[in-house]
C-alpha cells in the first residue's frame, strides 16, 4: 500500500480548482481526486491507493468496475441504449422477471435515481390511498421519522429536519407526519390518530444521521402496526439494500417484506444510474399509462446492468461476507476505543458502521479525522458533524479489513 503525504499535488489543486470555478458549489469533497478504482481500492492521480471506505455512498458494494457488470454494460450498449417506454425494448421484461423473483414481488417500477424511486413510492402510496383504502383526495398523510434522509427533492425535503438542506428553498409539500425513529408508542399513536394516514416511509438503518441502528424488534413491530392499520409499510432500501448490511435487506434481519420496496445505488453496482420501487398487484395496479415514468428508467443498459449487479450479490456470497467482516470491524473499532477515548460509540450492521467522535457536531474534528485517513491510504467521510461513516465494498477480505483497522488506529492516535 501507497501512504500519501498531506500536500496535494499540483495536479490535484489544478483540478480541483476547475470544479470550483466552474461547477456549483453543492458538495463539500474531501480534498483528493480520483482517477481509478478497482475492487476495494481507488487511486488518485498521482497514482496513491487508497482503501475506499464510503463505496460511493454505498453504491459500489460489488466493488469498483466490477468486470461482469461493466461488461454487461459495455456488451448492451454496443447494440441499444435507449428507446423510452414508447416502445417495447428485448432487455426490460427480462429485467422485471429477474428482479421481481428476486425480492419476491408481483410488479417492479423502474427508474434511475434514488430520490426519483421514493418521489416515485409516494406517489403510488398516495394514489392507492384514494383509489383502494378509500381515503379522500387530497387528505392522504405519510408517516416520515424525524432525522431521515430520502433525497434532496422539493417534496423530500418537505419532511426533512435538515435545515441546511431546507432553509430557503420552501414553500413545501403538505402531508407529511413527522414522528422519532426508533419509537414504536410514537408510531402507534400517530397511526391510531387519523383514518387518513397512508403509509409509513421509513429507512432500516439511518444512513445519513450517523448509522442509526433502531432497537432490535422495531421494524417487525411498524409492520405489525402498519397492517393493524391498514397503513403501507414503505422500506427506503437506496442505502441499505442489496447486501450491505449482512442481509439482501435490512428489512430481511427481522423478516420483514415491505409493502413497498425502494432500491437504488448499489442495484447498477455503482456504473450507471438504476432505482427501482417493488411492490405486489394490488398497490402496483393503480399506476395506468401516463401517470408515471421517466424516459430513461427501465432502458436497456440500466436493465442488462441491473441484473448483472444482482447475480454477483448472490455468486459472491456479499451478504454473508457482510456480517462476517461486519462483526470483525466492529470489534476491531471497539477494541481501539477501549484504547483512545476519542471514539465514544461504536455502530454498524454488516458493512455498514459509524464511529461517533467526541465533540461536537460543529466540529471540524471528524474532519481533521478523515483528512488523516486519507493521508495513511484510507477514506471516508464524516457524517453529521461528529459521525464518521465507515462502508467499504463487500468484497473486502479479513485481512484487508485488519490492515484498515491498523490504518484507522494510527490516524486516531495523532488526535490523543
Amino acid at each position: 500500500m501507497q501512504h500519501v503525504q498531506n500536500e496535494l499535488s499540483s495536479k490535484s489543486e489544478l483540478l480541483i480548482a476547475k470544479e470550483n470555478q466552474y461547477g456549483a458549489h453543492n458538495y463539500h469533497p474531501l480534498p483528493v481526486v480520483l482517477d481509478r478504482g478497482e475492487g476495494v481500492y481507488v487511486w488518485d492521480v498521482d497514482g496513491k491507493q487508497y482503501f475506499d471506505f464510503l463505496s460511493a455512498y454505498s453504491a459500489v458494494n460489488q466493488g469498483h468496475c466490477h468486470p461482469k457488470i461493466v461488461g454487461a454494460m459495455i456488451k448492451q450498449a454496443q447494440t441499444l441504449t435507449l428507446t423510452s417506454r414508447a416502445f417495447h425494448n428485448d432487455q426490460l421484461g427480462v429485467y422485471e422477471e429477474y428482479i421481481t423473483k428476486y425480492f419476491g414481488f408481483d410488479k417492479v417500477l423502474p427508474m434511475n435515481t434514488g430520490a426519483e424511486a421514493v418521489e416515485t413510492a409516494l406517489k403510488l402510496c398516495r394514489k392507492w390511498a384514494y383509489e383502494v383504502k378509500g381515503i379522500n383526495e387530497n387528505q392522504a398523510q405519510i408517516v416520515v421519522c424525524e432525522n431521515n434522509f430520502h433525497g434532496r427533492t422539493t417534496t423530500i425535503i418537505s419532511f426533512s429536519n435538515d435545515e441546511g438542506a431546507r432553509k430557503n428553498f420552501g414553500p413545501f409539500t403538505d402531508g407529511f407526519i413527522k414522528i422519532p425513529y426508533d419509537n414504536i408508542e410514537a408510531l402507534e399513536k400517530t397511526l391510531s390518530s387519523s383514518k387518513n394516514i397512508a403509509g409509513f416511509l421509513v429507512e432500516p438503518i439511518q444512513g445519513e444521521a450517523g448509522v442509526y441502528v433502531p432497537t432490535e424488534g422495531y421494524l417487525a413491530k411498524a409492520k405489525a402496526l402498519c397492517e393493524k392499520y391498514n397503513v403501507l409499510f414503505i422500506a427506503d432500501e437506496v442505502q441499505t439494500g442489496i447486501a450491505r448490511t449482512g442481509k439482501l435487506l435490512a428489512v430481511h434481519h427481522e423478516n420483514v417484506q415491505p409493502d413497498i420496496l425502494i432500491l437504488g445505488k448499489a442495484i447498477s453496482g455503482g456504473v450507471y444510474p438504476v432505482s427501482a420501487v417493488l411492490a405486489n398487484d394490488a398497490i402496483m395496479n393503480v399506476i395506468k399509462p401516463g401517470q408515471h415514468g421517466s424516459t430513461f428508467g427501465g432502458n436497456p443498459v440500466a436493465a442488462a446492468v441491473a441484473i448483472a449487479a444482482l447475480e454477483v450479490v448472490k455468486e459472491e456470497n456479499l451478504a454473508a461476507n457482510a456480517e462476517r467482516l461486519g462483526i470483525l470491524l466492529r470489534d476491531g473499532l471497539n477494541a481501539i476505543a477501549e484504547k483512545n477515548s476519542l471514539i465514544t460509540l461504536v455502530r454498524g450492521k454488516g458493512l455498514l458502521n459509524a464511529i461517533v467522535i467526541d465533540c461536537d457536531e460543529e466540529s471540524d474534528l471528524a474532519w481533521e479525522i478523515c483528512l488523516k485517513f486519507r493521508d495513511y491510504g484510507l477514506l471516508a467521510k464524516p457524517t453529521h458533524g461528529n459521525k464518521i461513516r465507515l462502508a467499504p465494498p463487500l468484497v473486502i477480505t479479513e485481512a484487508q479489513i485488519k490492515e484498515c483497522l491498523v490504518i484507522i488506529e494510527k490516524a486516531l492516535n495523532e488526535f490523543k
